[in-house]
């Protein structure tokens, strides 16, 4: 019987535009893909292993061209909204009190700092859940197992009660093998918000 639910966050309630965010990005940088100290870079921001400065500096250092407000605009350009519908239903979960609700996300300082500015419910959005884990800020990120086990371990939690619902394949096999339900959620076709009609089998 499943009694917790654990919540992506990006695709699954704030909207994300990747494709069109990383060709913006990519063709201002002037690169035709991620290098791999890019991607190392931004790995490391995502676990807060570096601060916004330093990481900014990277990009400044690396793309003189561009200004740090820039850069910066660009790192937030795949964020677009996070529709009311959403956080309705959020909010009748947490009036219901039947989960346990959980936000696990791999994202980053600048990120939720435009979220925090642009979302005039984050607060309250954040506050329906029980608990609220952002990568940068518990120095673990997915797909890697020992964030599932520190989630689990943390709220004496059992896989096999738990389900898992996020947009990325690597993020849910890795909830699979360790025995969580799963949802792996289409973008722009599925919606969090028909999660009990989706996935009434489980329920």
């Amino acid at each position: 019987m499943i009694n917790t639910l654990i919540f992506d966050f990006g695709n699954v309630f704030i909207d994300l535009d990747l494709e069109n965010g990383l060709k913006t990005t990519l063709e201002t940088l002037g690169i035709n893909a991620l290098s791999q100290d890019i991607i190392e870079i931004n790995e490391r921001y995502e676990v807060g292993a570096i601060s916004t400065d330093d990481f900014i500096r990277f990009y400044a250092k690396k793309f003189p061209h561009l200004t740090q407000e820039t850069l910066v605009n660009l790192w937030n350009s795949i964020l677009i909204d996070i529709p009311q519908h959403r956080l309705d239903f959020l909010l009748r979960l947490k009036a219901e009190n039947k989960f346990k609700l959980i936000l696990l996300s791999n994202t980053n300082a600048l990120h939720i700092d435009w979220v925090k500015e642009h979302i005039a419910f984050y607060e309250t959005f954040k506050n329906a859940f029980d608990v609220f884990y952002l990568s940068h800020e518990i120095n673990l990120r997915k797909p890697n197992a020992d964030i599932f086990e520190f989630v689990l371990n943390t709220n004496n939690l059992k896989a096999e009660s738990c389900l898992f619902i996020d947009d990325n394949a690597d993020n849910i096999n890795t909830a699979n093998q360790l025995g969580l339900k799963t949802w792996h959620i289409t973008p722009y076709k599925e919606d969090v918000v028909n999660l009990f009609t989706k996935q009434k089998h489980l329920f």
